[in-house]
C-alpha cells in the first residue's frame, strides 16, 4: 500500500510540474521602462486548441494612460484595454515547451507581432517574444506567474 501511495504522489507531482511548464494561467507583465508590474493577463486554450490571452486588470496608476485601444487597427479598435484579447493563436511546437504561430497585440501602439512563448524556471516565468519576420527581430519580456 505504501508503494502505491508513493507512486501516486510521484505521478501527481510530475503532472503538476508538467502543467506549470505551460503558458496557461495568470501572468503579470512587467513594464519595459519602469520595470514595475503593468498588467495581469490570463492565457487559456480556446476551443480550436490555440491560445487566447486576455488582460484581466491593469496594475498601473498612471491616469494619463488611454483606457481604450484607439491605435488598434482591427476588431479591437476602440475597445477597453481591460478585457482585451492581446494573444491570439499559437500551438505547442512538436512537444517542446515552446508555443508559436500566434500573434500578440501591443495595446499601447496597436501593432500585432508574431508570438513565441517559452515557460522558464520550472514554469514560474514566461518568456514572451514578439517579433516581425524572424524571431531574431523582436523583443522579449519576462512575465511572472500569478497562478
Amino acid at each position: 500500500m505504501i508503494k502505491h501511495t508513493w507512486l501516486l504522489s510521484a505521478a501527481l507531482c510530475a503532472m503538476t510540474a508538467q502543467a506549470q511548464m505551460s503558458p496557461l494561467g495568470l501572468w503579470r507583465s512587467i513594464d519595459d521602462e519602469t520595470l514595475q508590474p503593468k498588467a495581469e493577463i490570463r492565457i487559456t486554450q480556446n476551443t480550436t486548441g490555440g491560445l487566447s490571452g486576455v488582460v484581466e486588470r491593469s496594475l498601473q496608476n498612471n491616469p494619463n494612460t488611454d483606457p481604450l485601444c484607439n491605435l488598434c487597427t482591427d476588431d479591437r479598435k476602440g475597445k477597453s484595454k481591460i478585457g482585451l484579447e492581446i494573444i491570439r493563436g499559437g500551438q505547442q511546437s512538436d512537444g517542446k515547451p515552446v508555443w508559436e504561430g500566434g500573434k500578440i497585440l501591443d495595446p499601447e501602439n496597436g501593432k500585432n507581432y508574431s508570438l513565441r512563448l517559452t515557460p522558464i524556471e520550472g514554469g514560474k516565468k514566461l518568456e514572451v517574444r514578439g517579433y516581425i519576420g524572424a524571431p531574431l527581430l523582436g523583443r522579449t519580456q519576462t512575465w511572472i506567474r500569478v497562478q
